[in-house]
């Protein structure tokens, strides 16, 4: 039937829902943790740090397209970024709506990748995503069907009630029709903190053998590892079994309960676009009134941008010299 190619087509899509925390490293060990972005490649050393500050201001991608910009045109640039920076409209920029310009640059590859799968879903282009929409685009089922004659059945149901699950966590008034925000958050559960409950029910569905709702250590070791392989187990895996009994396994019971789960595969990060928007803040704010005006925005910036070029120039010299 066309609809079953359609599903098959798209339930690659769902599988990487189902596990977006688990990808393998290069190692071939299974790491459910998920890691906070790094603002930038370079050390931020507040003695020299235009490279950290450019490209965590405007992402690694734009901070090189910025580079090549005269004067005149970054200028103009920057204008038009302040006044998406400033959500209030009152001509200023504060350091909450820096931070969240920061965290919005650096998440950028999440909102590429809705917006690339966004037409897919949205049929009657209104701008938002109904879970009717979403369910017949990616499943394409029909009342009375439920998937009766495929093979594993019962695996697309589960399915199909994950993700439902899911769209209605993300869906924050209920009305199971998603905004852009809400369906980023169904797609990237791992960015946003109210979807941390739904993460932690699907990596136990996931690990959790017996059923008892919670991890043991054998359950916890063999998601990352199979004990059947009759190989001798990896010193890799023995430290991952101090890991759980030391650090993992908090109040000493033997098994890993909800919050524990939670604190391990979302771990409280160091918040770096909290840290690096008070810094650009204070190194900004002429007045200090603890706020930038156009001006300061615009004039800190374009210092700091020029700074950065001059930093490229000096490196691209003496590159040849380093390479000899």
């Amino acid at each position: 039937m066309a609809w079953q190619k359609m599903f098959y087509s798209c339930c690659l899509l769902t599988v990487c829902l189902a596990y977006v925390l688990a990808k393998p490293p290069p190692d071939g060990k299974k790491d459910r943790v998920h890691h906070g972005q790094d603002l930038s490649d370079h050390l931020h050393d507040d003695k020299q740090d235009f490279q950290y500050d450019h490209e965590a201001f405007l992402g690694k991608e734009e901070a090189k397209t910025f580079d090549q910009l005269t004067p005149e045109e970054s200028k103009e640039r920057l204008g038009k970024i302040v006044d998406r920076i400033d959500g209030n409209r009152d001509g200023f920029v504060t350091q909450p709506e820096l931070k969240d310009w920061i965290k919005h640059t650096q998440n950028r590859y999440i909102y590429e990748n809705v917006d690339k799968n966004w037409k897919d879903y949205d049929k009657n282009n209104d701008g938002h995503i109904a879970w009717e929409e979403f369910r017949n685009a990616t499943y394409g089922y029909y009342e009375g069907e439920a998937f009766g004659d495929l093979e594993n059945k019962e695996t697309y149901q589960k399915m199909l009630a994950r993700d439902e699950r899911r769209f209605k966590a993300a869906d924050k008034d209920g009305d199971m029709i998603a905004t852009r925000e809400e369906f980023t958050a169904f797609l990237h559960p791992e960015e946003f903190d109210y979807m941390k409950d739904v993460v932690v029910t699907e990596t136990i569905e996931d690990i959790d053998k017996n059923g008892d709702g919670f991890l043991g250590i054998d359950e916890y070791l063999g998601d990352m590892y199979s004990m059947d392989s009759g190989e001798p187990e990896p010193d890799w895996v023995k430290t991952e079994r101090q890991q759980f009994l030391d650090f993992r396994d908090l109040n000493k019971d033997g098994k890993m309960d909800r919050e524990e789960i939670g604190h391990w595969i979302l771990p409280p990060d160091y918040d770096h676009a909290e840290v690096e928007s008070k810094h650009l803040l204070l190194e900004s704010d002429k007045d200090k009134d603890g706020k930038l005006s156009r001006e300061e925005f615009i004039e800190s910036y374009q210092r700091t941008l020029d700074d950065s070029k001059s930093y490229n120039e000096i490196m691209k010299q003496f590159r040849p010299h380093q390479e000899l």
